[in-house]
């Protein structure tokens, strides 16, 4: 556990930083709250007996007052296409462990692309998309592929019961939209491609009792990222329950509201992946609720496997990279239900 260990959260006033607070805190971390906004800063850490330090990442100073004395961060603010780059950079002149939770594919191309020799020369850790989108489709995809070293396509569809869209993850949409312009992103044959046709609604098998469901494929995510930076798989598709799709798409659908105790959502959610090679197939599941409130526990639970040392590499890594992914998994029950099926024979 945390042992009051001092982590850094910026955008811990976010609908998931406040998650990733209470998740902090009920493992024995003392979170630091940042931001920008002073006022709600200082209502949250009124409200949670915290300390918080207003930041900006157009402050390199502040961010470093932010991060001084503490053993990690976590960015949870949104757009990351503004926010990871300079987080990253006080992180490394800090020297500590830096964790986000992006679902932007181009934040995290960037993350990659600028920061993957740097860390690795300093021997840092840095861990993007360490949330649902990213860092759990990862887990899975690696686990899946077991002993395997390398395989034909992996495949990662999302079955969700509704997706009701914080303002982050709108936001998040909007710059993401603005830097692809007409275009949507397929990761096919070991490379990015950039296409103008629709994606194609197709019909995905879920295990039972779900069953068959239609979905939008290459709804491109970025587990499209996280996957192809470790393991040896030329075509990554992920795919989206057409449902969801629609509510995530739609400009009026509601943020989330809460349906417990904890401010969860009454969200369900199943996440099926499915790697295949020549022709045998094999599978993994996670199923648990509400998206944005299961990013905390997998962002801590990475955090604290850094910070005790429970980890496979440095640099800039995916979750599947640095951790033991089925280890990993199970850690995360309750949180979620994880299955690993047995090896399939294709048709």
């Amino acid at each position: 556990m945390g042992s009051g260990q001092l982590v850094t959260v910026f955008g811990a006033y976010g609908h998931t930083g406040r998650f990733v607070v209470a998740e902090l805190a009920a493992r024995g971390f003392v979170p630091v709250l940042s931001g920008r906004n002073a006022h709600t800063l200082e209502e949250m850490a009124h409200e949670h007996g915290l300390e918080a330090k207003v930041a900006s990442v157009d402050n390199p100073a502040s961010l470093d007052r932010a991060l001084a004395g503490t053993a990690a961060v976590i960015n949870c603010a949104g757009p990351f296409a503004s926010t990871t780059g300079p987080v990253i950079e006080a992180a490394l002149r800090a020297k500590i462990p830096y964790l986000d939770v992006a679902a932007e594919l181009e934040a995290n191309l960037d993350t990659f692309a600028h920061y993957r020799e740097r860390a690795r020369d300093a021997g840092a850790v840095i861990v993007p998309a360490m949330a649902f989108f990213g860092g759990l489709g990862d887990l899975l995809a690696t686990a899946a592929m077991g002993d395997w070293t390398e395989a034909d396509e992996a495949h990662i569809a999302y079955a969700l019961s509704n997706w009701h869209p914080t303002a982050g993850t709108r936001l998040s949409g909007a710059v993401s939209r603005e830097r692809r312009r007409d275009h949507r992103l397929r990761y096919s044959g070991g490379q990015w491609e950039r296409r103008t046709d629709a994606a194609p609604t197709l019909e995905w098998t879920f295990p039972q009792p779900m069953g068959p469901r239609p979905v939008i494929g290459e709804f491109t995510m970025a587990d499209c990222v996280t996957v192809p930076q470790h393991l040896s798989i030329p075509d990554v598709i992920t795919y989206m329950s057409t449902e969801a799709a629609r509510d995530v798409a739609a400009p009026h659908t509601p943020a989330p509201t809460a349906a417990d105790e904890s401010g969860r959502s009454d969200q369900t959610f199943l996440v099926d992946v499915v790697v295949r090679c020549g022709g045998t197939e094999r599978r993994a599941t996670a199923s648990g609720q509400d998206i944005y409130a299961v990013t905390a526990p997998l962002v801590t639970e990475a955090l604290e496997r850094v910070l005790t040392g429970r980890t496979k590499t440095v640099g800039v890594v995916c979750a599947g990279e640095i951790f033991d992914a089925p280890d990993f998994l199970h850690a995360l029950d309750p949180h979620i239900t994880f299955e690993l099926h047995p090896q399939e024979q294709n048709a």
